[in-house]
């Protein structure tokens, strides 16, 4: 079930349940209820978002900018605020496993995921593998908040230094609800996993899509699980390899406390060989979950990979930037079906078909993977996938590893499958030089609005229309900036008409001839909900 079903799904029942109860108190002559028409949208009341704890290096610094829209909640007042994990400091919630039956912890050999694993100092949660400090942290309702936000229109940031920030649960509330983003970049200069490292928090679900996972002996990926809630629960992972289902060491689920973030090596859950590429599968038998995954490469730094967008017949992943040297796709079916995809590349002036990978066979509950190269070829791009055979649609999903820069000065993000930006979607933590929104149609034009927020510490907010012609990508190297600009910006798309648009947003970091980016997917905030209008019907009760 994906997260616009559940979302309707939890308004419905509530509805019912005030409705049903309203039926049993009112008068016999009271009359009987009929629908009104189609259902009104109102803004959410109330959001979430969890943010995974950034880095154990010491020369880690990490910015969080948090931001929402105006114009798109009701009156009143409202606050939005992040505050710390509960800590999981070396015992059995942080292994990767769940604890043995007679209530003992796993032994913390280094070789179970845990926090005291990795051998060569990588450590649980670690985007460049370094260990830990295991100091324990506050639960988050006692905690400080980290980052507070109380009006919308204007971005507040916060800044944390050194690896021994933990992972954020934050709520928002009233006119803050509704779009309410917060964007966690972290800078690491030094070690074989630097770079520039971007996530953007993400609302709890119950299911999750991590293709372009790896578990090779030159990867260290860690999956970050934060349970927002007030009770325990147990998370359930699979990997699927090129072979399908690798063989799990896990059956028992990992546990994540109410409250906390455990991080879990991958390559311990599996005593399969390694592999290269991974599609990991990451569901919860009860409750919630956040679901990120850090990803350090010895040869290509380090990012966090977010997940797919569910599985669908045709996808759109957008933002490849144009210098890319190196572009690898991995694409997962889920379902009794394979699926013959066909590989376009949207540019500038059009759609092509990049030679040599011009379709993809993936087998039902297997990996697939192609390189693509240098796909771009200097023009920013965005890659779309759909049915070979237009009448034969299996759903997948897919993200790409991207590669800038040359010898030992490659750096890498990803890019996931993304949905369309629907009616709005926002992405805060911009800069004035360094970034770059794309813009991609995969079918009719399409016009869309893209504001600049205020600054975080001050400018006036900015607003342009742009057309964006179906089959191409618009490439934003100068989006608009607030006026007399202080600090980061949000940028905010809205689709004013025409057909479907996706969007990502690229951040770039130079460091020492290393061309540091990273790479977020913008999705529909949700930040309105379908409510049907009804009035009560007594012959219910007959």
């Amino acid at each position: 079930m994906n997260r616009s079903s559940l979302s309707l799904l939890a308004v419905v029942t509530a509805l019912a349940a005030v409705t049903g109860l309203a039926a049993l108190t009112v008068p016999d002559d009271a009359p009987a209820p009929v629908a009104t028409g189609a259902p009104a949208r109102l803004p959410v009341e109330r959001s979430s978002l969890l943010c995974p704890a950034p880095s154990t290096s010491e020369v880690a610094d990490t910015v969080y900018s948090s931001f929402t829209p105006t114009g798109g909640g009701a009156g009143g007042s409202g606050r939005a605020e992040l505050r710390p994990s509960a800590a999981t400091p070396g015992d059995s919630t942080t292994t990767g496993k769940a604890p043995a039956k007679d209530g003992k912890a796993p032994a913390k050999d280094g070789k179970d995921g845990s926090a005291e694993g990795g051998g060569d100092g990588a450590g649980a949660g670690s985007a460049d593998g370094t260990k830990p400090s295991g100091a324990a942290k506050p639960a988050t309702a006692s905690a400080k908040a980290a980052l507070t936000l109380t009006q919308p229109g204007k971005p507040v940031t916060a800044e944390a230094e050194g690896g021994d920030a933990p992972a954020l649960i934050g709520t928002a509330s009233g006119p803050l609800a509704p779009g309410w983003t917060t964007q966690q970049t972290t800078t690491v200069v030094a070690g074989s996993a630097r770079g520039l490292l971007g996530v953007g928090c993400t609302a709890p679900d119950t299911d999750f899509w991590f293709p372009g996972a790896s578990t090779a002996k030159e990867r260290q990926d860690y999956l970050h699980l934060t349970n927002p809630d007030d009770t325990a629960n147990v998370v359930d992972i699979e990997l699927y390899g090129p072979n399908g289902a690798l063989k799990s060491d896990l059956t028992d689920g990992i546990p994540v406390p109410a409250g906390a973030s455990v991080p879990v090596l991958l390559s311990t859950l599996t005593g399969d060989a390694p592999a290269e590429d991974v599609t990991v599968h990451v569901t919860t038998r009860s409750g919630r979950v956040g679901a990120v995954l850090a990803a350090a490469d010895d040869r290509f730094g380090s990012d966090w990979l977010s997940a797919s967008a569910d599985p669908a017949g045709s996808l759109v992943l957008p933002g490849i930037p144009a210098d890319a040297t190196s572009v690898r796709l991995v694409v997962y079916a889920p379902g009794e079906d394979d699926a013959d995809l066909k590989i376009r590349l949207a540019g500038p002036s059009g759609t092509i078909t990049p030679a040599g990978a011009e379709s993809l066979r993936v087998k039902a509950g297997m990996t697939a993977a192609v390189d693509l190269k240098d796909i771009t070829r200097g023009e920013a791009g965005s890659l779309l996938l759909t049915p070979s055979q237009p009448g034969r649609v299996t759903p997948v999903v897919a993200a790409l590893r991207v590669v800038r820069g040359r010898g030992d000065k490659q750096e890498v993000a990803f890019i996931p499958a993304t949905g369309p930006v629907g009616q709005r979607a926002t992405v805060a933590g911009n800069q004035a030089k360094g970034t770059t929104l794309s813009l991609t149609a995969p079918g009719a034009t399409a016009q869309v609005r893209v504001t600049a927020s205020a600054g975080s510490e001050g400018g006036a907010p900015a607003t342009k229309t742009y057309t964006v012609k179906g089959g191409t990508t618009t490439a934003l190297t100068a989006p608009p900036v607030p006026a007399g600009l202080k600090g980061t910006y949000a940028l905010t798309v809205e689709t004013v008409s025409g057909g479907p648009v996706h969007a990502a947003r690229t951040l770039e970091a130079p460091k020492d001839g290393i061309p540091m980016f990273t790479v977020q997917p913008l999705a529909d905030d949700r930040g309105t909900v379908a409510v049907p209008a009804a009035r009560e019907d007594l012959s219910v009760l007959d």
